[in-house]
């Protein structure tokens, strides 16, 4: 096999991901009533990792034993509701940034639904400004919100240190539904949201680009789900 990824219709990627999801861990009872909660209450619910990519999650979390985490961008609170439920050996601090309204009401629900209040700590406001009240260092930090402030929220974290020396960053949604790579990318995308995704590839190409030149740190863009970025500290 010569390349990284291989081609499939909608309706093929749709059995691939059913066929992995039935072959690998599942996730907790919670998460997947909290996942059909979502998909029943929002239009964009499309935009919340998937079954799969929350097994991934509680997989890196449980692998990784961080002690504090940070997610930018809370959506319903089914990330974090994977981190905490993965780190009960390490009772891991997790705190959340959320600027939407509908969005902070929907995660309050989860956090007081799943009794997730004594470890998760949701900052209200954008993630650019919230970043700025943090203090200390991450061992996780997970970056899933706005597309185009992704190179200015890791540039922050990486200027003010609030990565830890082993810790991991993982941005998520990279390709933006193929538009990171090429507009012809994905032919598959509905024109009610290809305007959207279009801008965000723009966007996320120069945050790629920054990762890939940024001393710093080493960076590896996974082509899985919707394209994941894992970054750490330059050994």
């Amino acid at each position: 096999m010569l390349t990284s990824v291989l081609s499939f219709t909608p309706e093929m990627a749709a059995t691939v991901t059913e066929y992995c999801t039935e072959v690998s861990d599942d996730v907790t009872p919670e998460m997947n009533e909290l996942w059909d909660w979502t998909c029943g209450q929002f239009d964009d619910a499309d935009k919340m990792s998937s079954p799969l990519q929350g097994a991934t999650m509680m997989f890196l979390a449980t692998l990784l034993k961080p002690k504090r985490i940070l997610e930018i961008g809370c959506f319903t609170g089914y990330s974090a509701l994977a981190w905490y439920q993965a780190t009960k050996k390490t009772q891991a601090e997790i705190v959340t940034l959320e600027l939407d309204p509908k969005m902070i009401a929907a995660s309050r629900r989860t956090f007081d639904r799943y009794g997730l209040n004594d470890r998760v700590r949701l900052v209200e406001g954008p993630a650019g400004d919230s970043l700025k009240t943090l203090s200390g260092q991450f061992d996780f930090i997970f970056v899933d919100a706005n597309k185009e402030g992704y190179e200015g929220y890791v540039k922050y974290i990486l200027d003010h240190g609030l990565l830890s020396p082993q810790g991991v960053i993982m941005a998520d949604n990279v390709f933006a539904r193929g538009m990171t790579i090429s507009t012809e990318a994905n032919p598959y995308l509905p024109d009610k949201v290809r305007a959207y995704w279009t801008e965000n590839g723009k966007a996320l190409r120069k945050f790629n680009t920054f990762c890939k030149q940024d001393p710093r740190v080493d960076s590896i863009l996974l082509p899985v789900y919707d394209g994941v970025t894992l970054i750490k500290w330059k050994d």
